[in-house]
């Protein structure tokens, strides 16, 4: 293993090295790989244009990170950053010298990656519902070829520069950026076959999450009873982050479990609530005008909403205002604005 460390670590030099000029890019990459774009952009987007494909992507990118997190936990991956520093395997020699930005320093276990599960996961989603549109495959139309295979070259571009950037950046080795593509395929190929989650009651979206909740937190607290800790991360983070600044809370694995949870509900509640049914399932829903205008409104209301940021200094109230937030963010875009909306659309016509 060692080995393979070693030889991702020459990888991360390599990049850092030659394509130090795309900096930039690598970081903005690795920002807008993470599921929080799935969540404020992706999901408003596609809710209105094809609600299956918007309640599709929140159960892909949710569960996909809850496995994504138990992976992490029983797989215990090391992360470049800190194990060039923490390992014998330089004690005859110096250890390789690799640089970190301030997205570097995630302080949760490195295997899979959880940005390139989560990408890979989400424009599956995407690139099939774009494919589900084009007509059946026939030989002899090239253009229908054409579209299928430029699809598909975007999203293996997509995952390319994902898997760079986490590289580049040394918060992964490549084998773990290899295996979250994998495994998030995996997932999104599932839910492909899996009908339950377009009509489920929000009494199944709780026990859904009362399941996520007890298994990681029950997975948790029965390895520490067996004395294995599995937020040893976090020292690591913390003793081998060239900056305190750099690591953040909302990067620890109950702060993202917290986050995916709070989604989980907001849109549980949203789709059985009276407001969406008023406004998405009424003739209105229908028409093209009032879905553009539920895209619009909702992207400017979340963008401004995703500015508030919870206080860090209690762990507990970080928590508790992260998951209220990301409940907020579906309950918004799915119920309260296209609400809001339709009332306005309603008026304009009656003056009219």
């Amino acid at each position: 293993m060692d080995l393979l460390h070693d030889l991702g670590v020459q990888m991360v030099q390599y990049l850092q090295t030659h394509y130090r000029s795309h900096q930039d890019w690598f970081v903005f990459i690795s920002y807008a790989a993470d599921l929080r774009s799935t969540f404020f952009i992706f999901f408003p987007i596609w809710f209105h244009l094809c609600e299956a494909v918007g309640i599709r992507l929140i159960w892909v990118a949710v569960i996909g990170d809850w496995l994504n997190l138990v992976f992490k936990w029983i797989l215990f991956g090391q992360r470049p950053y800190w194990w060039v520093h923490d390992t014998d395997y330089y004690r005859n020699t110096s250890a390789p010298v690799i640089q970190q930005f301030p997205v570097t320093c995630e302080t949760g276990p490195g295997s899979p990656s959880g940005h390139a599960m989560g990408s890979a996961s989400v424009y599956y989603v995407m690139v099939t519902a774009l494919l589900s549109i084009l007509p059946p495959r026939k030989q002899g139309n090239p253009r229908n070829r054409c579209a299928r295979t430029v699809l598909w070259l975007g999203f293996w571009w997509v995952q390319a520069c994902v898997c760079l950037s986490r590289v580049f950046l040394a918060a992964h080795f490549p084998h773990q950026v290899i295996a979250g593509v994998a495994a998030g395929m995996v997932v999104a190929k599932i839910f492909d076959h899996v009908g339950f989650i377009y009509k489920a009651s929000l009494k199944r979206y709780i026990y859904t999450i009362l399941f996520l909740f007890c298994f990681a937190l029950g997975f948790y607290l029965l390895l520490k009873v067996l004395g294995v800790d599995l937020l040893w991360t976090l020292e690591k983070a913390k003793r081998w982050c060239a900056r305190p600044e750099w690591i953040h809370i909302d990067t620890t694995p109950f702060a993202g479990l917290l986050r995916n949870l709070g989604i989980f509900f907001g849109l549980g509640l949203a789709l059985n609530s009276q407001l969406y049914l008023e406004s998405c399932k009424g003739k209105q829903g229908q028409q093209l005008t009032f879905r553009l205008c539920c895209i619009l409104s909702s992207l400017l209301a979340l963008h401004l909403f995703d500015s508030f940021k919870p206080p860090t200094k209690d762990e507990l109230l970080f928590y508790t205002l992260s998951f209220c937030k990301s409940a907020a963010v579906p309950l918004a875009a799915v119920a309260i604005i296209p609400y809001g909306v339709s009332q306005l659309l309603n008026r304009k016509e009656k003056v009219l």
